[in-house]
Parts: C-alpha cells; sequence; structure tokens
C-alpha cells in the first residue's frame, strides 16, 4: 500500500512537465495540485502524520494560488510557501542539526542571491527577502536530516531561485520546466527521505529497548 502514492506521484508529475513545455494550463491545473497531495498520502500511509505533511499541505495552496496569473497570486503563493518552509524548518530543526559549514555556505548563497537580484526585483524586493531567508533556513536544516533530505533541500531553493529570477526579468529558454522538475524532485526527496529517517530512528529504539541484559552464570561452587 506504499508503492501507490508515489507511482501516482510520477504520473501526475511527468503530466505537469508535460504540460509546462507544451504550454497546455488544462494539464497544469489537472497535474500540479495533485502532487504535494499524493506525497501527504504517502506520508501517512508511512505513520508520518508530522509538521512535513503540514508543509505539503502548505505548498498544495501555493501551488494552486500560483497557477493564477498576477502580482497579488504571486505574493499569495509566496505567503503560502512560507508557511511551507517553516513548517519544514521546524520538523528537521527536531530531527537534527546541520553543521556550521552549511549554515555559513547558505548564509553566504542567501546573501549574494539577494545582493545580485535586488537591483532587479521591484517591490517584490522585501516579500522576497523574507521568503528566501526562510527557503535557506529550509534548506540548511535539511542538512541535519540525512543526505536525501538535503539534497531536497538545496533543489526546493534552486526551484525558487529560479522563479525570482523570472521575477527579476532573467528568462531563458525552458526555465519553467527546470523549474518544476526541480520543485517535483526536491518534494519527493524530502518526504522519502524523511520518511525513511524516522523510520530508522524508530527501529534503532526499537532494537534498542529490545536487548534485554542476560546474567551471567556464577562460575563460583555452589555453597
Amino acid at each position: 500500500m506504499r508503492r501507490p502514492a508515489l507511482v501516482l506521484f510520477a504520473v501526475a508529475a511527468l503530466v505537469e512537465l508535460a504540460g509546462v513545455a507544451a504550454g497546455v494550463h488544462v494539464l497544469q491545473w489537472i497535474a500540479k495540485p495533485l502532487l504535494a497531495p499524493l506525497l501527504i498520502w504517502y506520508l501517512v500511509q508511512r505513520g508520518r502524520r508530522d509538521a512535513v505533511a503540514v508543509g505539503l499541505a502548505f505548498a498544495t495552496a501555493g501551488d494552486v494560488v500560483l497557477l493564477v496569473p498576477g502580482e497579488r497570486w504571486f505574493l499569495a503563493g509566496m505567503a503560502c510557501f512560507l508557511g511551507t518552509q517553516v513548517a519544514l524548518v521546524v520538523a528537521f530543526l527536531g530531527r537534527g542539526r546541520p553543521r556550521t559549514a552549511a549554515v555559513i555556505g547558505y548564509a553566504v548563497l542567501w546573501a549574494g542571491l539577494n545582493a545580485l537580484l535586488w537591483g532587479h526585483l521591484g517591490p517584490l524586493r522585501v516579500p522576497i527577502l523574507g521568503y528566501s531567508l526562510a527557503l535557506a533556513a529550509m534548506a540548511c536544516a535539511a542538512t541535519g536530516v540525512s543526505a536525501r533530505v538535503g539534497l531536497g533541500g538545496a533543489l526546493f531553493l534552486g526551484s525558487d531561485l529560479l522563479i525570482g529570477a523570472g521575477a527579476a526579468g532573467l528568462d531563458f529558454p525552458g526555465r519553467d520546466v527546470l523549474v518544476m522538475a526541480t520543485y517535483a524532485a526536491a518534494l519527493l526527496l524530502i518526504a522519502t527521505g524523511w520518511a525513511r529517517a524516522r523510520e530508522a530512528t524508530a527501529q534503532g529504539a526499537a532494537g534498542g529497548a529490545s536487548v534485554v541484559p542476560v546474567p551471567r552464570p556464577s562460575r563460583l561452587p555452589p555453597r
């Protein structure tokens, strides 16, 4: 019962990428809102009803809102995904702490990218500054969970960076497809990596609890 959610996720992701590549908005409206809910289903099947599932619920709302064109809808979508990042940060920091190198690296990356795009963002500067801080914090916190979740966090940041580049007027052919490909991969890696990390912890705790010390037989002769 655990595999169907991921199979359907793969189908929805392929349909979404085809819709983006071909410019068929109907396919995007059908497939994109299914991505995060299918991963919520996957997590629920694995017994993971926690902050990561909440973050994916926020992502679902953001995916739907961002299908509507316009700056107001863009800001509303960003607010939804801010909820995603906060929920993921809470979940990841509860599991482990990132290394100092990751904290420094993502802090430098956040500052450098905002400095690079600052002059191109116009009225979106402050909202993107705040959102990107939460995004970088999430990607950094993800490294404290596992390599898979850390890669998912990095891809999430990369996907949103591509969106930010588009908002700044820095476009290139295939950017929209790359945005969705990295986003779908990020969600998949985060969800599956989170489930595996939590299960590994649970198995380790169960294994430790099952070890019962056996008293050694005494070698002294009976009295």
